[in-house]
């Protein structure tokens, strides 16, 4: 369910004033669950451990219930091909069946694998959750997806985007010149090497005992409703 071209590839991508190098890595390892280990005070040397800052931190503002008992991570990059059929074909479902019901929260993380405008992208919406708007550009930049490395995530269209969803672009603008949520970007593409990912969409469906189940590609709406009712029924 990956898409060729969204795989992960090692490119070195530059932004409005970020320049991160993605170093590749190996695959992916298919067990369901993955274990937690306490969050360290020190990073400590060798591979990075997965905690459950990993999957938390350095990412979006939460959808939803942020007390809702499940919680949904996606790792995405804009201008994917299978993250936008997962957000024009499934993720509609799952928010009105799942999130905006209480049962599930929803977190994106950047993992960004594509091209330049797929790190502009990113700074966009973290500029645009300055203004407490951050889904709503996350929405308009899927919603104007024409495919990868053509030109629609360009730096004057995403300044169009902010002013179409009514930001106030001079801060927002001030926000993507200094670059100053490029540490967040950086941070979240550590986070997604730590989980071993080579392509975008990637999920994890975290229940409320702290068991994390892992979905790889645009998977269909049942197979997200069969891990959520699954993960409900721990509720006490």
């Amino acid at each position: 369910m990956i898409h060729g071209p969204s795989l992960a590839i090692g490119a070195g991508i530059s932004a409005v004033v970020l320049v991160i190098v993605f170093l590749s890595f190996d695959g992916i390892n298919n067990e369901p669950e993955l274990v937690m280990q306490p969050t360290p005070t020190v990073q400590p040397e060798g591979p990075a451990k997965v905690t459950m800052e990993t999957f938390l931190s350095n990412g979006s503002p939460i959808l939803g219930d942020s007390n809702a008992p499940v919680t949904l991570v996606e790792f995405g990059d804009y201008q994917c091909h299978f993250c936008n059929v997962f957000f024009h074909s499934t993720e509609g479902d799952i928010l009105k069946n799942y999130i905006e019901t209480g049962k599930v929260r929803m977190i994106f993380k950047d993992y960004n694998i594509i091209g330049p405008d797929s790190i502009n992208a990113s700074h966009g919406a973290h500029c645009a959750n300055d203004q407490n708007m951050f889904w709503e550009y996350h929405d308009i930049l899927y919603n104007n997806w024409t495919g990868e490395n053509n030109g629609w995530a360009s730096s004057e269209n995403l300044l169009r985007f902010a002013q179409e969803i009514g930001l106030d672009v001079d801060k927002w603008s001030e926000c993507m010149i200094n670059g100053e949520h490029s540490q967040t970007i950086v941070a979240s593409n550590d986070d997604a090497r730590a989980l071993e990912l080579t392509g975008t969409p990637a999920f994890f469906v975290i229940g409320p005992d702290g068991k994390v189940t892992r979905l790889f590609g645009a998977q269909p709406y049942d197979t997200f409703q069969r891990v959520f009712e699954t993960e409900l029924e721990k509720r006490s």
